[in-house]
């Protein structure tokens, strides 16, 4: 199969598809990969480095597109990319399209069999090609908010983890998974204030068995997020419905009972965001503020350790890439179950059950393909 990736072209964003390690190991099975040039260099990868590894370089990602089987990528196919997909053609990559009505037509248009990392399953309900971002997004929370807070950024001028004498910050986290704990886990070993809000006994019982009182755990209603986020320096929102939008759990009118300064930092915001008052921030320009309280709403958050974000997504997506390669997408999918719930959208059926019922579609079975 002839494997094609792209620099990615959303703003600020410096991973890349596929490593040279990656495209190394896919070309031991075979297969051709095709590489943009210049991919590569915002994880420090050269062409030579791809080249060496037995990729071929192509000048522009308009050749990829048109000549390369399956497109392998980080973050969603923009407007000019999408414009250039087509039927036959497989696209993996993360999606979200559940708060993306205009990405989900127009890969519906196109035809592409479109798999999303991010509701691709694993043993016990996990979202294994999503936990390694999840776990980056999460410990960059605290650093952002941290940063955020500082009063030359707008914040409060509040140190996370306080000196002697003066107390800790107070952060809070909404959601007790992969991103929830490891932003908890940052902000303890800074030394702050911690509560994490869950609604899953059985998540609490595990963080609180985890923490060791380091951390307090408290189930989520309204009331009780509602008097939290009152006297909070730092929210990190951690709330995800796989493959659905996320809940706007802060409101408008929680921000007036808020300190002035105090900051909001939506790790769901790829799926919307769950407070209210968010809209999706870049980079280059990760804040605003609304009603005194800065939100921090990065849409591709481990794209700034690009790096460290790109080997650690690859170290999960190459095991796939090679069996859709290998197999082709149909026999890939019928093989394994977990890899089937990634399909979205199929030569223009939406085939993912969150995604169909957020944004209007007829819903097709994955299961109703592999026949």
């Amino acid at each position: 199969m002839r494997i094609g990736t792209v620099t990615e072209i959303k703003n600020h964003e410096y991973r890349v598809g596929l490593t040279p390690e990656s495209a190394r190991e896919l070309v031991a099975h075979g297969h051709e990969v095709w590489v943009q040039s210049g991919a590569g260099l915002g994880i420090g990868a050269s062409d030579a480095d791809y080249i060496a590894a037995g990729a071929v370089i192509k000048a522009d990602a308009e050749t990829i597109f048109a000549a390369a089987e399956m497109i392998v990528k980080v973050k969603e196919p923009q407007a000019i990319e999408r414009a250039q997909l087509r039927r036959g053609q497989v696209l993996y990559t993360y999606l979200h399209l559940a708060p993306d009505p205009e990405q989900t037509a127009d890969l519906v248009k196109s035809g592409v069999t479109a798999i999303a990392y991010e509701t691709v399953t694993g043993p016990g309900r996990t979202l294994p090609l999503l936990k390694p971002m999840s776990q980056v997004a999460g410990r960059m929370a605290i650093q952002a908010g941290a940063t955020a807070l500082e009063k030359a950024h707008g914040g409060r001028g509040v140190l996370l983890g306080g000196v002697p004498g003066v107390a800790p910050g107070k952060v809070v986290v909404i959601g007790g998974g992969v991103v929830g704990f490891n932003a908890a886990q940052m902000a303890v070993g800074l030394g702050a204030d911690v509560t994490i809000l869950d609604r899953d006994p059985e998540v609490l019982e595990k963080l609180d068995n985890h923490f060791e009182g380091r951390a307090s755990t408290i189930y989520s209603g309204k009331a009780t997020l509602a008097a939290l986020i009152a006297d909070a320096d730092l929210v990190i929102g951690a709330v995800l419905i796989p493959g659905a939008a996320a809940p706007k759990l802060v409101t408008r009118d929680m921000l007036s009972t808020m300190r002035p300064g105090a900051v909001l930092v939506d790790v769901a915001i790829d799926q919307g965001g769950c407070f209210e008052t968010s809209h999706a921030t870049t980079h280059a320009e990760p804040t605003y503020v609304v009603d005194g309280v800065v939100h921090y709403c990065v849409a591709n958050m481990p794209g700034g350790v690009a790096r460290t974000s790109t080997y650690a997504l690859n170290n999960v997506t190459l095991p796939h890439a090679l069996r859709i390669a290998n197999l082709g997408w149909k026999a890939a999918l019928k093989a394994d179950a977990h890899l089937a719930a990634g399909l979205n959208v199929h030569e223009g059926k939406v085939t993912y059950e969150a995604v169909a019922s957020e944004l209007g579609y007829a819903y097709t079975p994955v299961a109703d393909l592999l026949d």
